[in-house]
Parts: structure tokens; sequence; C-alpha cells
């Protein structure tokens, strides 16, 4: 290793406090002022009608915050709304042949969706999920690594009013199991494998095994991400995932209405130190659909 080398891995490791976005950044900023921080501390919630304000609501909402609950807050009381719709369909008029994703595999492969194309293998997936039985309230477990199928299931189950619980795909067996079980899940998406430093890994014989723990039938949805270098086939009472979505090609769900209370999904805790714990997050409340529309659009023009 040279000696500019070295010098270029240390810089790269040393820590820093502050990150200057690039110019380019800076001048297609939506927000400049770096203001709209302690507006939001000195004036909240109210300021959170403004961020409200940038989401679809089905009814508006009678307030923005109860809080005679502790810890148990409310948000955005009364109103109603989809998380699907809001992330899909409210952009297709003018941004419909815009990418909505863009993503780049292990191996440098390349996949791009329209938010044509994601509001279309969306709804086919959403419709796909209702004749598998999932129903509004169900949770859904999904056992994946990074691919656009995970994304796509998250928003068809949105749409349908059914939350996700995403498990993460280097977790045990035995973690997805507890999770199923603690979240009375009978319905579960996974993937045949992935790849690691370019070479596959069976990901479905662990699906299986974990499976094989929960409680009760378990409906299973295989997306087929090693192609020929799967070490599984699919077996029975187990879906492939592009089969169903070619069987409900065309097809459209209308969006689910849901409460602004009503779970959007569970995410559950490590477990280090124990059983993992479940986080309800809710479709429109504090924790997920209002920040997250806010922070993705207000992008501010200051280091970070």
């Amino acid at each position: 290793m040279s000696d500019d080398t070295e010098v270029h891995l240390e810089a790269r490791l040393a820590e820093q406090d502050e990150f200057e976005p690039p110019e380019s950044f800076v001048e297609q900023a939506n927000v400049t002022d770096p203001g709209i921080e302690d507006e939001f501390e000195d004036n909240w919630p109210e300021a959170w009608e403004r961020a409200a304000d940038l989401l679809d609501w089905e009814s508006d909402y009678d307030e923005v915050l109860v809080d005679d609950n502790e810890p148990f807050y409310e948000w955005f009381v009364g109103g109603e709304l989809n998380a699907s719709a809001n992330c899909l369909d409210r952009h297709l008029a003018d941004r419909g042949d815009e990418a909505a994703i863009e993503w780049i595999g292990e191996l440098g492969e390349t996949r791009t969706y329209t938010y044509e194309e994601l509001h279309r293998e969306v709804n086919e997936f959403a419709a796909a999920l209702r004749e598998q039985g999932v129903a509004e309230d169900d949770v859904v477990a999904m056992y994946m690594p990074m691919i656009p199928e995970l994304p796509i299931a998250m928003l068809a189950c949105a749409r349908i009013g059914a939350p996700h619980a995403v498990v993460f795909a280097g977790f045990s067996a035995d973690a997805l199991a507890e999770r199923m079980n603690a979240s009375d899940s009978e319905h579960l998406v996974t993937v045949d494998g992935y790849y690691r430093r370019g070479d596959p890994l069976d990901h479905l014989s662990k699906a299986r095994e974990g499976r094989e723990q929960v409680d009760g039938d378990v409906t299973t949805v295989v997306v087929d991400r090693l192609g020929e270098e799967s070490p599984a086939d699919v077996a029975g009472g187990e879906h492939v995932y592009g089969d169903l979505v070619e069987e409900h090609a065309g097809a459209t769900v209308e969006p689910v209405t849901r409460d602004a209370e009503d779970m959007l999904f569970l995410m559950y805790t490590s477990g280090t130190t124990g059983k993992p714990k479940g986080v309800k997050h809710t479709t429109g409340g504090y924790s997920r659909a209002t920040p997250t529309s806010s922070t993705g659009r207000w992008r501010l023009a200051r280091p970070r």
C-alpha cells in the first residue's frame, strides 16, 4: 500500500461532525433556511400541520396531537388516508414516467421502476395477496434482502390495509419464527436466496425452518432472486412472486382508507437483552407518514 493510499484511508476513516452538501444539491434544495428546525421545536405540535399538508387525506384530522395518555400519544386524530396512495397514486399525473426506484444489485445488475410501473406492480401484488387470504389488519412478515420486491410488497400491504413486519434477512430462523408468533402473522413474503460478495446464499431453507416453528399454517410467497443458481425449488404451499404478479396482470386495487392511528407496520427490536419488543408505527401519525413526507421534501441545504 502506497503512502498516498494510507493517507486517503486515514482521511476516510477520520471522524467527521459535518458533511458539506455538494453545490448541485444546495441549488435544488426545497428548504434553505435552517430556522425550520427551530420552528418545529418552538411551535409544535402546530408546526406539524404544515407537514400534514403535504399528504393527501381522505378525511381531515380533527386534532394534531392528543397527549393526555402519556406515552400513548395520538397524532392527527380523526384523519383518514392510505400510505400506498400517498406514495404512488397522487404522483401518476405529473410524474408517472419519472423513476420511483433505481436499484443496483450485488452483481451490478440494475432495475428501474417509474411511478407508473411501480403503481402497476404494487396493484398486481396487492390483488395477489388478497387472493391468498390477506385481509385488512393481517400482519404480513417480510424476510428479505434489499431488493425492489421488498418495497413493492410493503406498498401492496399498505394498499389493502395490512400491516407489514420486516425481519432482517440476516436474522436466524428462530428470530423469524419468534417475530411471526409475536405478531400473530400467518403470511410470509421471502426469497429463494441472495448474493454476498458475489456468492449465492440459500435463504429459503432458513425461511422454511422458521416457518415450521410458527403457530398455524403460513401462506408463503417466494421471490426468485437467484434464478438458475437457486439451491431449492418452490415446494407445495409456496407461491412464486413472479407467477402471482403475472396471474394478476393489469389488476387494480382501490386503496383501503385507514385511520391515522391504524398500524402501518410493526418493527421489532433486536432482542439482545430479552425477547424482541414490537414497535407500532401508525399510518398518518408522527412516527411515520407525515415526517417521512416532510423530511423527504424539505431537503435542507446545509451540512449534515
